[in-house]
């Protein structure tokens, strides 16, 4: 399908648009069979921030931290302020690339929507990212200026003896007379105008999480930023302005993006952002803040399911759960012990956020869901052609959103015949549900069987004394591969032949008896991305060194 025509640019700096990939190889893009429509000069600071304090609603409150509260009104005096700094004071263009590195504060929230209204592109990073991961996005993205909050600096001034493509950083929070406070400080930048963009003008790139290899680039636009908001925020998640958002993904991560600012700032909402967000202090944020939305992954909700007793989370009422499968065995727990289902959902950074998924009213325990309105979503072959419902393949999706990567060939594996393949291998049933079993990639072949690691893992998860696994093929002689499960056990258990033996029959008890791990080593954690993503990659690999 042919793809509409650029919008005249609002960008100075033409590097983005000149590194899309050509357009016959996108995917296609389904913006107004969506419902959707934007126009054509469109800056989404304007729409998120702005928009909310010129109607009149500039005293809702935007964010809230463990130290403050920032109402619309200071965060879009902040976002103004910095807007100037970074044009004024340093020689920032639309269409240059800014990085941002800092972990969930108001102030990183602040710098991302200066460097949008400013016409820049954001590049976040996550903050548990050393030196040499910082210089890929940097040479990658050709990268000029870096907003750093300073307890994270060191890394990226290594990183920059690394990349003469960054010759300026800015800190924020270290209280010198250079820092970003100062600079805002100057008379007159209280008032900024947004820069005049054009809604396919790209506003972020995210890059992967180099779960297969070196991390991607994926390049979205203004409109995109809103179009997730229009379709699942809006017709799947369906919070309203009185909610609390709170969450543990990075804002680097686009999950952490939509779930903690976009979603909440689309409507009015307030983001909850504590200084730490590991499943303990999220049930504290909880309790403390009155927070009534929550998206963390599937691991810390089992996590968080420890830390209730005697807490007060009545104010929750939505919790998604995205970033890896869901068990089932945990959406049970949750659901008997706080009465909230988990809202499960797939999404990719290629795609933005979550496009497949089921309102709380139409959630069917063990599905990720429905195809998000405004999306669609098929199982294909190898070819690309459709499979009939119940026959496990290729997960094909398309909708407003899709992958655009910067610069990459990988581009053509991942848009093929106007759909994003996802690399997930998933069934579809007769309702129209869609059932994940495992990355494509991760699929075991055992003796002829096709064995989905995830499956084997949510049966060793209903054990009791099984905290975390990961399950992998591993080489064999004989069958090819066996079934391999890497087994973090709960606190005081230990690890032992018996114990092996005994999770290899509960396993053959719980689903078909082929399926078990006919190797189990246990181990103190299990390898993860800054994201909290299981890397099967990495225990693959310590399996043909183990073989």
């Amino acid at each position: 399908m042919a793809q509409a025509e650029f919008v005249r640019s609002g960008h100075l700096d033409s590097f983005a648009r000149d590194n899309l990939p050509p357009r016959e190889s996108w995917p296609d893009l389904k913006v107004t069979d969506a419902g959707l429509a934007y126009p054509e000069r469109l800056n989404v600071a304007t729409e998120l921030l702005d928009r909310h304090v010129s109607e009149g609603h500039g005293e809702r409150i935007a964010i809230i931290s463990d130290r403050e509260v920032w109402t619309y009104a200071e965060l879009a005096q902040r976002v103004n302020r910095i807007a100037n700094v970074l044009t004024r004071d340093l020689g920032m263009r639309p269409g240059n690339r800014v990085l941002l590195r800092a972990a969930n504060t108001p102030m990183m929230v602040a710098a991302y929507l200066a460097v949008l209204k400013a016409g820049g592109v954001a590049v976040a990073t996550m903050p548990m990212l050393r030196a040499g991961e910082l210089a890929y996005p940097i040479r990658k993205a050709k990268i000029t200026l870096a907003l750093c909050d300073h307890r994270l600096i060191d890394d990226l001034r290594t990183a920059q003896t690394r990349t003469p493509e960054l010759p300026r950083i800015v800190t924020w929070g270290g209280g010198t007379p250079t820092d970003l406070e100062a600079l805002m400080a100057r008379a007159g930048y209280e008032n900024a105008s947004a820069a005049d963009t054009a809604r396919d003008d790209v506003c972020l790139i995210g890059f992967t999480s180099g779960t297969t290899g070196e991390p991607k680039g994926t390049m979205h636009f203004h409109q995109d930023l809103l179009a997730i908001c229009d379709t699942y925020g809006a017709r799947v998640l369906k919070a309203a302005p009185e909610d609390r958002f709170v969450g543990s993904p990075p804002l680097a991560f686009t999950f952490g993006l939509g779930g903690l600012v976009l979603f909440p700032m689309r409507i009015g909402a307030a983001m909850v952002l504590p200084d730490k967000a590991a499943p303990a202090d999220l049930v504290t944020a909880i309790e403390r803040h009155k927070a009534s939305v929550c998206f963390t992954a599937p691991t810390a909700y089992r996590a968080m399911l420890d830390k209730l007793d005697g807490r007060d989370i009545s104010s929750l009422r939505i919790c998604v759960s995205a970033g890896e499968a869901l068990p089932r065995v945990t959406f049970e727990a949750w659901l008997k012990q706080t009465g909230l289902p988990l809202m499960d959902g797939i999404g990719a950074t290629e795609m933005l956020h979550i496009f497949i998924s089921a309102p709380r009213e139409a959630i069917r325990p063990g599905a990720t869901g429905l195809p998000v309105p405004g999306y669609e979503a098929r199982i294909v072959d190898e070819a690309g052609d459709p499979l009939p419902d119940g026959t496990p393949g290729r997960l094909a999706v398309r909708g407003p959103t899709g992958c655009r990567y910067l610069a990459d060939p990988r581009q053509a594996k991942y848009a093929q015949g106007g759909w994003n393949i996802t690399g997930d291998t998933y069934l579809r049933d007769a309702d129209g549900y869609f059932w994940y079993q495992a990355r494509s990639d991760d699929m075991i072949i055992s003796a002829g069987y096709n064995i989905a690691g995830p499956e084997v893992e949510a049966c060793l998860l209903t054990h009791p004394d099984v905290a975390e696994c990961g399950v992998v093929g591993a080489p064999c002689p004989d069958r090819g591969q066996i079934v391999k499960a890497y087994v973090v056990l709960r606190e005081g258990i230990r690890g032992d032949t018996a114990l092996a033996k005994a999770l290899q029959e509960h396993v053959k008890a719980g689903i078909a008896p082929y399926k078990y791990p006919r190797a189990i080593a246990f181990v103190p954690a299990l390898p993860k991305t800054p994201t909290g993503k299981l890397q099967r990659f990495a225990l693959r690999q310590l399996a043909l060194t183990e073989t």
